[in-house]
């Protein structure tokens, strides 16, 4: 816990807090914490409002207290000292989860690096740190500049060498920002033109220890992987809800540094759900990720996609991965429960910008 110092952020972080009426917690939580998160045995910070104020400004003092969720009504947290705090829901200013084990800029890069080997591009190029790659020109993870090398967080971002590669491809000029990974970048934000897509919330779990059981599925349900996607897998896979042009899903079945696997589930011969697989090198680990989750309309709700993404752990680790990430857009709260139900955790987040040339 913090000396209780006086600390004038304290308004902006109620300003850019959820309160309870939104969430159904009794207390605010922060706008980047998914309230399914906020459950006994997270790590959370918990910044909380003193009852004395600062007598030279006559604003209120707050304190942090860092630690594990006992319980959430009331509000208690056990912090790394082993002392348990009880703070009452009126004087939370705002609640954030955190990783359940420090997440290092070293580790976000690594996620990020195994990413863009499965997402590759069909063609890429680097500067200073940052990978550039230009693909079907629709998917922001074939088409966008990241930054993977440890000079970018300190580095100024190359944005005129960025702009000349995807000017040569014809392409708008994207750029991945994922959490700390490149602060000198964080500018492109303010500049006139420049738009931010949907924030994106990258999970991970660890395989290296107990994975939950395939739960069993209609009896006529089976899973199977290939090494390409036939017609069949392809027509029924969407991105965001709308079909893709034909090169832009020939993309997904493209070769890759790693591990590629096309998974699906049939019934009685007829597919009725499909995802991606890909284990590829992060740092010093090799990780599964799972994308193009699709389940048919007339199947959805029957435990599919948990079905689906427990076959896939499995099918990570026997394929030499010793974790797993995956990306999910912040606002579908169905998919951050199923993940979570899965065993993942909240890692880090990104926004892809197209910048203004």
């Amino acid at each position: 816990m913090s000396d209780g110092s006086p600390d004038t952020s304290w308004s902006a972080a109620r300003a850019g807090a959820v309160p309870p009426e939104v969430t159904g917690l009794p207390f605010a939580v922060s706008r980047h914490t998914d309230p399914l998160s906020v459950r006994t045995g997270a790590r959370a910070t918990v910044r909380r409002r003193l009852p004395t104020s600062d007598p030279a400004t006559g604003r209120p003092r707050v304190s942090d207290v860092i630690g594990v969720i006992e319980s959430l009504d009331p509000l208690r947290v056990r912090a790394t000292d082993g002392t348990v705090h009880t703070v009452p829901a009126d004087e939370v200013v705002v609640l954030k989860t955190l990783a359940d084990r420090p997440v290092r800029v070293s580790d976000i890069r690594a996620v990020e690096q195994a990413t863009a080997a499965a997402f590759p591009g069909i063609t890429n190029d680097t500067v200073s740190g940052w990978l550039m790659r230009a693909g079907d020109g629709i998917t922001e993870r074939s088409n966008s500049a990241v930054p993977l090398g440890p000079e970018t967080g300190t580095t100024p971002v190359p944005l005129d060498a960025i702009h000349a590669f995807y000017r040569t491809h014809d392409l708008p000029t994207r750029i991945l920002l994922p959490d700390r990974a490149a602060r000198p970048a964080e500018h492109l934000l303010g500049l006139p033109g420049t738009q931010a897509g949907p924030e994106i919330i990258v999970m991970t779990r660890p395989l290296d220890g107990e994975l939950p059981p395939v739960p069993d599925g209609p009896p006529e349900v089976r899973f199977s992987v290939s090494d390409e996607p036939d017609d069949e897998w392809l027509s029924l896979y969407h991105f965001r809800g709308e079909p893709l042009p034909e090169h832009a899903l020939r993309l997904l079945a493209g070769r890759i540094d790693g591990t590629l696997g096309f998974a699906r589930l049939t019934v009685d011969g007829r597919i009725v759900a499909v995802t991606r697989g890909t284990v590829t090198t992060g740092g010093r680990e090799q990780h599964l990720g799972y994308s193009a989750v699709e389940v048919a309309p007339q199947w959805r709700r029957r435990g599919l996609g948990r079905l689906m993404g427990t076959a896939m752990l499995h099918w990570g680790r026997d394929h030499g991965a010793t974790r797993s990430y995956l990306q999910v857009i912040a606002s579908n709260a169905a998919g951050l429960g199923l993940y979570r139900s899965l065993g993942f955790a909240e890692h880090h987040r990104h926004r892809c910008l197209t910048v203004d040339r």
